[in-house]
C-alpha cells in the first residue's frame, strides 16, 4: 500500500519499526495528545505533529484560549459544547473503533486518514467519521486567534501566486465555505508542490484522502454557528475570516512540505 503523504519531518526515520500494518505505510513522527481535562485552564497551541501525528489513545486538549476569546464572534457557550462535548465525542469514538486492533493504533493519525481507503472495511467508515471529525476540530482550534493578523514569508508568496492577492483568497474561501450543501468543511490546502487551492469536504471528511494538506478549515456545521447565529452562516464566516492564527497557518504550511 502506497502512502502519498510526505515525511513531515527528516527525523521520521527513528519511527520505521512501526507494527506490521503500519510498516506498509511512510513513517511519520508521533506525538501522544494531550490527556487534559477541557474545564482546565486553557492550554497552550499544539505544534505540527501534535496535530497531525498523534496516535491510539487520542484524548482532547484543551482549548489554547479561553472559550470567551471571541466574543462576540464565537459565542463560550457554542465554543464549550462544539469543544467538550462535539469534538470529545468524536475522539471517544475513534478509540472504540479501534480499540482491540494492535496494529491499527500505532498508525498516526495522518496514516489513517490519508489510508482511509485501505483500511479494513470495518473500520473504515469510524475512522472516515471521528478520525476525521478528531482531526478536523484540532486544525480548527489551533488556527484561530483573537489577534488575527495577515499572511507572511512563504505562504503569502504562495496565496498571491495562487490566488493574485489575499483578498481574492478571502473571497473564494468565503464563497466555498458559504456553499457548502448541509454540514461539511472549506479548507485552503496545499498539494505536493506547494501550490494552494481551496476545497470543500462533506461531514468530517478531510483533504489528506485526496493527497492534499490541510492547512486551514472552517466548520460549517451547524453546531459551530448555530445558537448565536442560527440561518445565518455567512455572518458566521464573515466573523471567523477574521480569527485566522495565519502564524500558525505559516507553519502548518511550511511543515507539510518537509
Amino acid at each position: 500500500m502506497a502512502d502519498n503523504k510526505r515525511i513531515p519531518r527528516k527525523k521520521a526515520l527513528k519511527y520505521m519499526a512501526i507494527g506490521s500494518v503500519a510498516s506498509a505505510f511512510t513513517p511519520f513522527l508521533i506525538a501522544t495528545g494531550c490527556n487534559r481535562d477541557v474545564k482546565s485552564k486553557p492550554g497552550t497551541y499544539l505544534g505540527y505533529d501534535e496535530i497531525f501525528n498523534s496516535v491510539y489513545p487520542f484524548s482532547l486538549a484543551p482549548l489554547p484560549y479561553p472559550a470567551d476569546e471571541f466574543e462576540p464572534a464565537i459565542d463560550t457557550q457554542t465554543m464549550e459544547i462544539h469543544h467538550s462535548r462535539h469534538h470529545q465525542g468524536y475522539i471517544n469514538n475513534l478509540n472504540n473503533a479501534l480499540e482491540g486492533n494492535a496494529e491499527l493504533q500505532e498508525m498516526t493519525l495522518t496514516q489513517l486518514i490519508t489510508n482511509l481507503n485501505e483500511l479494513p472495511e470495518e473500520v473504515r467508515t469510524a475512522v472516515r467519521n471521528h478520525g476525521g471529525g478528531h482531526l478536523n476540530h484540532v486544525i480548527f482550534w489551533n488556527t484561530m486567534s483573537a489577534e488575527g493578523g495577515n499572511p507572511s514569508g512563504s505562504l503569502a508568496e504562495a496565496i498571491n501566486e495562487s490566488f493574485g492577492d489575499l483578498n481574492t483568497m478571502k473571497s473564494e474561501f468565503s464563497s466555498a465555505a458559504g456553499t457548502v450543501f448541509g454540514s461539511g468543511w472549506a479548507w485552503l490546502v496545499s498539494d505536493q508542490n506547494g501550490g494552494l487551492k481551496i476545497t470543500t469536504s462533506p461531514n468530517q471528511d478531510n483533504p489528506l484522502t485526496e493527497g492534499l494538506s490541510p492547512l486551514l478549515g472552517i466548520d460549517v456545521w451547524e453546531h459551530a454557528y448555530y445558537l448565536n447565529y442560527q440561518n445565518r452562516r455567512a455572518d458566521y464566516i464573515n466573523a471567523w475570516m477574521g480569527l485566522i492564527y495565519w502564524d500558525k497557518v505559516a507553519v502548518i504550511f511550511e511543515e507539510s512540505l518537509l
